[in-house]
């Protein structure tokens, strides 16, 4: 307030004096002189105009620059507001990994954007076993772990995701098919090597990783049923295993 009642008094008396300028160049110009009562005019017209005119200008300016502030400010947290909600919509609440739906829309869209990468499903083993044997929590607990070692055992711009229940989908971007076997036996190391202890007793948890390095003019669907062939062919080799084989363009 103080701020506008300066601006606002700056602003009459700029007024008065080019009132006074004014009066002093044109009056005498037409042949008359500035008396007491022109003076008076010359001072008292600009205060009491200029100044509450310029007052209520300048007061508006303020709320309009406010409330220009106050909207930004909005807009920015119902961006923010947006952006998270879009991700929380996005993943999985308990692991943090893309649902289903989000990792193979990524998939297809990484796919559009280069022909080179591969394609690995990763299913616990014996998971029903840890459900039936401990309750469904210490399975999310033994599930939590897994995702931590995929995590782990994935390079930095790979595309994780869970599909199902008990298995997860990995994307390694531009990997070849030596890159995409190492990363997977990592992962199934990772799994391994973890520790887990339900009511103080060690269970192990291991994964079975069947994959597929991407052809060029294989669709996301084939390649998940050639990486799903090669889960099976692990799961049936005696699971604690990852198979990774090149994708057959049109799998029937």
């Amino acid at each position: 307030m103080n701020s506008i009642v300066v601006r606002a008094g700056l602003v009459a008396l700029a007024a008065v004096v080019a009132s006074i300028l004014l009066a002093v160049t044109i009056v005498p110009a037409l042949g008359g002189s500035v008396d007491g009562n022109a003076w008076m005019m010359c001072i008292v017209c600009p205060l009491l105009t200029a100044w509450p005119a310029s007052a209520y200008t300048f007061w508006q300016s303020d709320r309009l620059k406010a409330a220009h502030r106050e909207l930004s400010r909005t807009h920015a947290q119902l961006a923010a507001a947006h952006r998270r909600l879009a991700d929380k919509a996005s993943r999985d609440d308990m692991t943090g990994m893309l649902n289903r739906e989000t990792f193979f829309a990524a998939l297809d869209r990484s796919r559009r954007r280069s022909d080179r990468g591969a394609l690995l499903i990763i299913d616990a083993d014996h998971f029903k076993a840890i459900n039936d044997s401990y309750g469904h929590l210490t399975g999310d607990e033994a599930l939590l772990l897994i995702a931590a070692a995929i995590k782990d055992g994935v390079r930095a711009g790979d595309i994780l995701g869970r599909i199902g229940g008990e298995e997860f989908g990995a994307f390694l971007v531009g990997a070849s098919e030596q890159e995409a076997r190492n990363v997977a036996e990592r992962i199934r190391g990772e799994v391994e090597r973890t520790v887990f202890r339900p009511e103080g007793k060690v269970v192990p948890l291991t994964v079975s990783i069947g994959g597929t390095v991407c052809a060029t003019e294989a669709t996301v669907s084939e390649m998940m049923r050639v990486a799903d062939r090669r889960l099976y062919e692990a799961k049936h080799g005696g699971r604690n295993l990852a198979i990774v084989d090149q994708c057959v363009a049109r799998a029937a």
